[in-house]
């Protein structure tokens, strides 16, 4: 298939969801697959499919959302360093509006702030080069998606001697937050619908540990509603023939071995640290990454030593549970009353990439019993 039409035939997902229904009455046992990306949550629940599915498929959202899993005390180091004298800060929009315990990031644009939206850290380091007089920090945030264009720029800063360029690195790695959900044993799953983008960088093989570690099958996935569908069949059809492996349903753009080049040029510009503090699954060993030390005095931590301190989250936040796949975001007690995306608490209704943004833009506003046949977009809004 070449176009995005193809991906969305209605008449090759009739087959589709014909077929996990078979599957699912062969099997006789309900099943619960976690999609670990926000990306997949939003295919879901954009194109209804959580409605097309039978009875015993569940899914579970995961902590794939790369703006979501950033704690409070991160986003109060960012409004710190933003507001130090000569300093412009630069970020991706979603970034500006996570609130910390100080505001957030746009609340601090408003007290004065120089705080700037960027589509690439390469717009940072442009920025950078324009204002020789100032300091620019990049906040940088994402999966091993995102951290090859940060660790390309920080290489470019380098070679060019652009020397008021740092990057306050918040790059976090997939794995370990799988093995922290896995290992805690709170929410029982049968299986992952991998993620896509992160597996671009990484590979598919990078997720053997799954099946390995915790015999559990998983589906690396692609993001159109058929993808989906086709990743429920996969899964489906795994447990059916007594299988469980990795399996790559999108292979027209992920290899086994991931994109090389790229993993060599994180490996050289990144180091894991010690350990990463994750909203709702709290520190975890290995988990992210800090710039290595050849490039250490592109290193906004080293340069400007922000406090570091651990904030705690808004009592009536559960974007910690929702992350952790124990709730479904309408389940949250604030969720579509004191949080929306025009007013958030937590950072699961920032993103678009977030769990309770895709249930409060796609009308997921209360709870719907399964099997009843409500069409896609028409869930209860009470």
């Amino acid at each position: 298939m070449r176009y995005v039409d193809e991906y969305r035939d209605p008449a090759a997902a009739k087959d589709l969801i014909q077929a996990i229904r078979r599957l699912s009455d062969q099997l006789g046992r309900p099943l619960r697959f976690m999609e670990v990306c926000g990306g997949h949550t939003h295919t879901i629940y954009r194109h209804g499919l959580e409605h097309l599915l039978p009875d015993g498929v569940e899914f579970v959202h995961g902590p794939g959302c790369p703006v979501c899993v950033i704690p409070m005390g991160r986003v109060d180091d960012a409004v710190w360093l933003a507001e130090q004298p000569g300093v412009i800060l630069t970020t991706f929009g979603d970034m500006t509006r996570v609130p910390g315990s100080r505001g957030s990031l746009q609340q601090a644009q408003a007290r004065g702030a120089d705080i700037r939206f960027v589509y690439s850290p390469l717009d940072a380091l442009k920025i950078a080069r324009d204002n020789p007089g100032r300091q620019v920090v990049f906040f940088a945030v994402g999966f091993e998606t995102t951290a090859p264009s940060t660790a390309l720029t920080v290489a470019q800063a380098k070679a060019s001697k652009v020397a008021n360029f740092t990057v306050f690195c918040n790059h976090v790695l997939i794995n370990p937050p799988l093995r922290a959900i896995l290992d805690a044993g709170e929410v029982g799953l049968d299986g992952f619908i991998g993620p896509g983008h992160v597996a671009t960088v990484v590979g598919s093989d990078h997720f053997r540990f799954v099946p390995a570690e915790y015999h559990l099958p998983i589906v690396i996935t692609g993001f159109e509603p058929l993808d989906v569908l086709q990743s429920v069949d996969m899964l489906l059809t795994q447990y059916a023939q007594g299988r469980c492996e990795v399996e790559n349903q999108y292979a027209r753009v992920v290899r086994p071995q991931g994109n090389t080049e790229a993993l060599r040029l994180m490996a050289d510009v990144f180091t894991p640290r010690d350990s990463f503090e994750w909203r709702g699954l709290g520190s975890i060993p290995e988990s992210g990454y800090r710039l290595s030390d050849e490039y250490a005095g592109f290193d906004a931590e080293r340069r400007f030593h922000p406090p570091g301190q651990r904030v705690a989250d808004h009592p009536a936040c559960q974007c910690g549970s929702v992350l952790r796949g124990l709730i479904k975001p309408n389940q949250c007690k604030v969720f579509g009353t004191g949080c929306t995306p025009e007013r958030p608490i937590g950072t699961c209704m920032v993103s678009p990439e977030g769990a309770c943004a895709a249930y409060y833009t796609f009308g997921r506003l209360g709870t719907v019993a399964r099997g009843t046949g409500a069409p896609p977009g028409t869930a209860d809004r009470t």
